[in-house]
């Protein structure tokens, strides 16, 4: 075990220093973060152990394997706002995160903005550069945040907003897992049954000189359709999924997909909940934050993820160049419901507007996990009697013909 000498900053701000044991650097780093501490250096001291001599050297190709998440932007944006906060000077508190974050990926791409940064490019500038892992929304916000003298309350922002965002997706997520799962095992159950079981049972059948009921009939019919010529059935289904993933990235295929969204039951609304949130937060935290309201609006209908609500974004925006209010133009879009409309009109003639957007986007937060809750408690037994059904044709199918025999049977004697 070695042990390492650090400096850096504690969780209010001052300047700390002294030593920490730990196996390697890493382990090193993650015991300082557990005591609040930001090192900005961190140096090998000593051994508790005897030094082993030699050279070694490796390639680590995690480090280029490795994907930037939307949680570790977050803690970087919040861990940022918090040093800038505690009045530290923007180069030594990149520093410090350059040396906190546990992504290697991210952490070079800090060290790169840094270096910008000391050259004498703004924060934002050099944000630019990396479009990947920093949007053209987090970019405006941190320019405007740069250029009102607030760059600590915008990343606070920042973070805030995409907390909430990775809560909304995570909430989305979390309540297509279950209705998926059970749709696979019913999948795989009924492939089970009908390539396999079902051709056994029905062969006794099959040898019988006896008119078989309509229901096993039909599950001859379909198991040997599928045990025969299941490899059409693969086939046809990838060459659907191809072709379909090609038509929805063109324009009109995006656009017809995004409007029968819209439309479907339970999802449809869901969707729309998503969205309207996603645009109100988004909206609110660039106006909070300074962004021109037409600079905002640009941003905001990028990060939509439906056609034909972005549309409505588009149109709004241009008549909001040409003079005309928001709330109008929602209105007339008809994809935005009359309270969402209703109530950025009032923050529009009360000069709150932010704070409204803020509250229609807490409002849609809080019904997104009712309608989830719904969604779930729906389709929970919709499955449950789907699969069941299914099961229960199957076993009828087979039970029949075997009374059918039975009855014949007593007949003749």
């Amino acid at each position: 075990m070695s042990v390492y000498t650090y400096s850096g900053i504690n969780d209010k701000g001052k300047k700390v220093a002294g030593t920490v044991e730990a196996e390697n650097e890493k382990t090193a780093r993650a015991k300082l973060r557990k005591s609040n501490v930001f090192p900005t250096t961190l140096t090998v001291g000593g051994s508790m152990g005897s030094p082993k001599i030699g050279l070694t050297s490796h390639i680590d190709f995690n480090k280029f394997l490795q994907r930037v998440k939307l949680q570790d932007v977050t803690l970087m944006t919040r861990q940022l706002a918090t040093l800038l906060s505690a009045h530290i000077p923007l180069v030594d508190a990149m520093q410090a995160m350059s040396e906190q974050v546990a992504n290697e990926k991210l952490r070079t791409i800090i060290s790169e903005m840094r270096q910008k940064v000391v050259e004498g490019s703004k924060l934002s500038d050099a944000m630019e550069q990396h479009p990947k892992i920093f949007n053209n929304m987090f970019v405006s916000m941190v320019n405007a945040g740069e250029n009102s003298g607030a760059l600590d309350i915008v990343l606070a922002r920042l973070a805030d907003f995409m907390e909430s965002q990775n809560r909304i997706r995570s909430r989305v997520i979390g309540a297509m897992i279950y209705p998926i799962i059970m749709g696979v095992v019913g999948v795989l159950l009924m492939t089970v049954l009908l390539t396999f079981m079902v051709p056994k049972m029905t062969a006794i059948f099959k040898g019988q000189k006896m008119t078989l009921p309509l229901p096993t009939q039909v599950l001859i019919f379909v198991s040997d359709t599928f045990s025969n010529y299941w490899y059409l059935f693969v086939v046809a289904a990838a060459a659907a999924i191809y072709f379909l993933q090609k038509w929805f990235k063109t324009p009109a295929g995006r656009e017809y997909r995004d409007k029968m969204l819209l439309k479907f039951p339970l999802f449809g609304n869901l969707t729309r909940m998503v969205a309207i949130s996603r645009f109100s937060r988004t909206l609110a935290t660039l106006l909070a934050s300074g962004v021109p309201m037409l600079t905002a609006m640009d941003i905001v209908k990028n990060v939509i993820g439906n056609v034909i609500i972005r549309k409505s974004v588009e149109a709004t925006r241009d008549s909001v160049k040409e003079g005309e209010s928001i709330a109008e133009p929602l209105k007339r879009s008809g994809q935005f419901p009359p309270l969402v409309t209703h109530m950025i009109s009032i923050g529009e003639k009360t000069g709150s507007l932010e704070k409204m957007l803020e509250r229609v986007s807490d409002t849609y937060d809080s019904q997104v996990d009712t309608s989830v809750s719904t969604m779930l408690s729906l389709l929970e037994p919709i499955l449950i009697m789907t699969m069941g059904g299914a099961i229960t044709f199957v076993v009828v199918s087979i039970l029949l013909p075997i009374l059918q025999m039975g009855d014949l049977g007593s007949l003749g004697k």
